[in-house]
């Protein structure tokens, strides 16, 4: 592969595997490609699985511009139960009330939050606070003091055939926490709830469905055989 592709940059679609951080992916592409310039465009938590863009080169540039684009995900949330991070990271907490729970409420709990929302990010999760991510605090025990964040949900779709478990489809602005979705909802419906299940379906017009899968790039040239750029 020549030195003008690398130098010009790209970015390619990646299916993040389940367990894998977002940096994970990072840094074996990099040993791969030995390209030392690659960052992605947006976090996946470890047991997210979906869409991430990973650019290299000159298209590092391009990443707040690819980070700003809409997502949407599916998944599942559970109700009547928590955790400390809202999803299965940490043990599940059982034991709140559900008998009250029918669809009709949880669709009704549902529809505060389609449009413009302010939600407050988990203690887990990647933001800075005092030098390092809040979930470096959070695993220690140490409780942060977080901002509320604006947030736009255009589509709030859930499936309630199989209460206590929700599923959900959802597409959102950039920034939007589903953890924190998972953890209102249950506030709302006076009970408890956790992201059980999350995948990145889209971001912006680039679908999963074209994303490639980690172990198909084992080497530089499947490297550059994935990698594309923005059209014109």
């Amino acid at each position: 592969m020549s030195e003008i592709s690398i130098e010009e940059g790209g970015f390619l679609l990646i299916n993040k595997p389940y367990q894998w951080t977002s940096f994970d992916v990072v840094k074996k592409l990099r040993n791969i490609s030995r390209i030392k310039k690659i960052g992605h465009a947006g976090t996946l938590d470890p047991l997210a699985t979906g869409l991430l863009i990973v650019c290299y080169g000159k298209y590092t540039k391009k990443i707040d511009y690819l980070q700003a684009k809409e997502k949407q995900y599916t998944g599942t949330f559970e109700l009547g139960a928590t955790t400390e991070s809202f999803d299965l990271e940490q043990e599940v907490i059982t034991g709140f009330p559900l008998d009250h729970i029918t669809p009709e409420l949880v669709e009704k709990a549902v529809s505060g939050f389609r449009g413009d929302i302010r939600q407050l990010p988990p203690q887990h999760s990647a933001i800075r606070v005092n030098g390092k991510r809040a979930y470096e605090h959070a695993r220690k025990g140490e409780e942060v003091e977080l901002k509320y964040r604006d947030a736009h949900i255009a589509k709030y779709a859930v499936d309630l055939s199989h209460l206590p478990t929700v599923g959900f489809d959802i597409i959102c602005s950039k920034g939007t926490y589903i953890r924190s979705l998972a953890r209102d909802l249950g506030v709302t419906l006076e009970s408890a709830a956790y992201m059980s299940s999350l995948v990145r379906t889209r971001i912006g017009e680039y679908s999963v469905l074209n994303a490639c899968q980690m172990e198909e790039i084992k080497t530089q040239e499947d490297f550059f055989k994935f990698a594309q750029q923005l059209e014109n």
